[in-house]
């Protein structure tokens, strides 16, 4: 009971406190979003035992609110990993894996906004550095992607957001003569927390 006397009385002071900002703009479309990222690989490689490092990254995404339900997120990001075999380091590689996503999003009218999306992840690998050269990875991959997260109005048209994705990116891993050596699932979970702003 007191348990959910807290919830409700927590509750109330989120709706007196959404109640006191200021209104948000009903005919922004465009909202732009600066992420801290948690990339965390679940990564699968056959027949190599081929491991992919956690990392963390700055993020921009773009939102198009073509109504106040539907939405198109473009999400741009890059980063390094470090490649491992069995556990010890192999090399590095870097990967731009721009995103788009189709996104519905709950209560547009409240402060806290939930949204789900589902889209297209295409991958390019870059500065790929494998066993001093020996080895490299296909440049491409392209995946599906699905997202959770919820927007939460701070002031006027700033917003908290906190989103979960779910990408699938794979490649191969080649020698320099092009010879395949192992396949590579990286598939991470991808953590964002950061602040947006609806234009």
């Amino acid at each position: 009971m007191k348990i959910s006397r807290s919830l409700a009385a927590a509750a109330m002071m989120a709706t007196g406190t959404a109640a006191m900002l200021p209104a948000p703009d009903a005919n922004a479309q465009l909202m732009v979003r600066g992420r801290l990222l948690s990339i965390m690989p679940n990564e699968s490689s056959s027949p190599l035992n081929l491991g992919v490092s956690n990392e963390v990254t700055p993020e921009l995404d773009l939102s198009w609110f073509f109504t106040p339900n539907i939405a198109v997120e473009l999400i741009l990001a890059t980063q390094r990993h470090t490649v491992t075999n069995a556990g010890a380091s192999v090399g590095t590689v870097k990967h731009l894996p721009p995103t788009l996503l189709l996104q519905y999003h709950f209560m547009p009218s409240q402060a806290f906004k939930p949204y789900v999306g589902v889209g297209l992840n295409y991958t390019r690998f870059y500065d790929v550095d494998l066993a001093g050269g020996a080895l490299t990875v296909d440049k491409t991959s392209t995946g599906g992607a699905i997202q959770a997260g919820f927007d939460y109005r701070l002031s006027g048209n700033w917003y908290l957001n906190v989103d979960l994705k779910k990408i699938w990116i794979d490649t191969d891993v080649k020698t320099a003569a092009g010879a395949f050596v192992s396949s590579l699932k990286i598939d991470p979970v991808v953590l964002g927390v950061g602040v947006g702003y609806k234009f």
